[in-house]
């Protein structure tokens, strides 16, 4: 296919007849690129990828703030047929964005995605889905896959006086790196992964630093390491790259035990081990007792680091916690709760993304006008954490509980494509048009893993996070190890579905 420039004038884009294809896959991330490549597998090119920024790549590539890295080994936290000779341990963003447009190259999806394709409303109409995008014209697919990812919406809190802030001001997500920080007098606000990951990349170079927590998370030792050049290139051995890749995963995998099974063993564990780290990294006590969490370990997303305690600790930054926090925000700073005024030349917000009930940004309208917004008012539920009835030929990957607090994402993407080529391959094998989950197949599902969660640090835990749901529901996890939901996913079940 050849290259899809983004059509000019937009509003002729609008008017004209929707380019109609097999599958069209929303989202040019980890989750839309193992989707065009398993499909290329299946013999179904006729794909196109549909980004909303201008270039692709997804988080690796929008998330370039200072100190970015992820927080699973490299090796594990790449695609199964993809091995890469990885510098370290835990891949910083540089190089993971590397990594991304490797396969993209690799794999020729450049050529098949529109970018500056935003997404605006999707519908199904007779035999497909309609796509409408606010600048790119409308598309049609017989098979719509949502690769859009849960962490990509950002949220900024809507604190008092926050517009009247006349310094430099914005997300992590979209870091602003013509905003020298050398100097200058900055606050951070939030203090979860993202958050952690920028204060000790920022701290030793700022002249004063403000971080504002709502609650502590807990934090372990990073085990990172650098490859030695001889290690490099055994990683690309294909065999090498998978003993390695084994051996991380069963050793991460053993933590469900602890999430769910065995809450001692987690204490006993993970949370000792955690508080060890504390005291050995601040001497404060007063410090201590603001970065120590209230709630088991696990409960939140665990933060693997090294730097992070030393950076709060340092001279130059003062920890605010939820007794202190921002009352409210003025041209020149922000007042605390106990009305201090900080002056500030720049306000970093790390305050998190709609990951809730926010897991699909744009309308969805599917069979008979259901609306997905309505099928998941009281919360986000999907068979598989990947489709929903009354919406046929719609798949989400990372959906509703398909979230892996032990693991890598990546895993269950691939996990989660199995069963969406799978239920492909069945409509075109049976020469029908449509594929959709019924309601009974659906609520039994939701009904087993909120049973099963019942059981899990994630809803018995003692916090409140982004995991879970207004309803209460814990929606992003899924209540077990990561090779029962593969296992489920690879089970294609027809007598799960109506075919039309």
């Amino acid at each position: 296919m050849a290259q899809q420039s983004l059509p000019q004038p937009a509003s002729d884009a609008r008017d004209a007849a929707p380019r109609r294809h097999t599958v069209v896959v929303i989202g040019s991330g980890f989750g839309g690129q193992c989707a065009a490549i398993e499909l290329a597998r299946r013999g179904i090119d006729d794909v196109v990828l549909l980004e909303r920024r201008d270039f692709m790549g997804g988080t690796w590539c929008q998330n370039s703030y200072p100190g970015a890295a992820v927080d699973v080994q490299s090796p594990l936290y790449s695609i199964s047929s993809e091995p890469y000779a990885w510098s370290r341990m835990f891949a910083q963003q540089e190089e993971l964005q590397e990594y991304t447009e490797h396969v993209i190259a690799k794999h020729g999806l450049r050529e098949r995605t529109v970018t500056g394709a935003n997404v605006t409303e999707v519908r199904w109409v007779e035999d497909g889905w309609e796509i409408r995008t606010e600048a790119a014209g409308t598309f049609h697919a017989q098979f719509l896959i949502n690769a859009s990812g849960p962490l990509s919406t950002p949220v900024v809190p809507p604190f008092p006086g926050r517009e009247d802030f006349q310094g430099a001001a914005f997300h992590t997500n979209d870091w602003h790196h013509d905003v020298d920080l050398r100097g200058k007098r900055v606050a951070i606000v939030g203090s979860g992964a993202s958050a952690a990951q920028v204060i000790p990349a920022i701290q030793p170079d700022v002249a004063e630093l403000h971080v504002f927590q709502r609650s502590p998370h807990w934090v372990l030792p990073r085990p990172d390491r650098v490859f030695t050049p001889l290690q490099r290139r055994l990683l690309g051995v294909r065999p090498l790259h998978k003993a390695l890749r084994t051996a991380i995963y069963w050793s991460l995998e053993t933590r469900v035990i602890g999430f769910k099974y065995s809450e001692a063993m987690l204490k006993k564990v993970a949370q000792d081990k955690a508080l060890k780290h504390i005291e050995r990294q601040i001497a404060d006590p007063e410090l201590r007792r603001k970065v120590t969490p209230d709630y088991t370990i696990g409960c939140k997303r665990i933060i693997l680091s090294d730097t992070l305690y030393p950076a709060l600790a340092a001279e130059n930054t003062t920890l605010h916690d939820r007794s202190d926090g921002i009352d409210h925000l003025d041209a020149t700073g922000i007042v605390t709760a106990s009305g201090e005024h900080l002056d500030l030349d720049v306000v970093v917000w790390s305050t998190g993304y709609d990951a809730t009930d926010g897991v699909i940004s744009y309308p969805v309208v599917g069979r008979d006008g259901t609306t997905l917004a309505d099928f998941w008012s009281e919360f986000p539920r999907a068979y598989l954490g990947t489709t929903a009835p009354g919406f046929p030929n719609l798949f989400v990957v990372t959906g509703p509980n398909t979230g892996i607090g032990h693991t890598s994402a990546i895993f269950v993407i691939e996990a989660q494509l199995q069963y969406i080529v799978r239920a492909i391959d069945e409509v075109r094998r049976r020469r029908v048009t449509s594929i959709e989950v019924t309601p009974e197949a659906e609520d039994a599902y939701t009904a087993m893993v909120h049973r099963e969660m019942e059981r899990t640090v994630w809803k018995k835990g003692g916090c409140s996070s982004w995991y879970q749901s207004r309803s209460g529901h814990v929606i992003a996890m899924f209540p077990g190890f990561s090779f029962t939901f593969r296992r489920l996913a690879a089970r294609f079940r027809p007598e799960h579905h109506a075919f039309g």
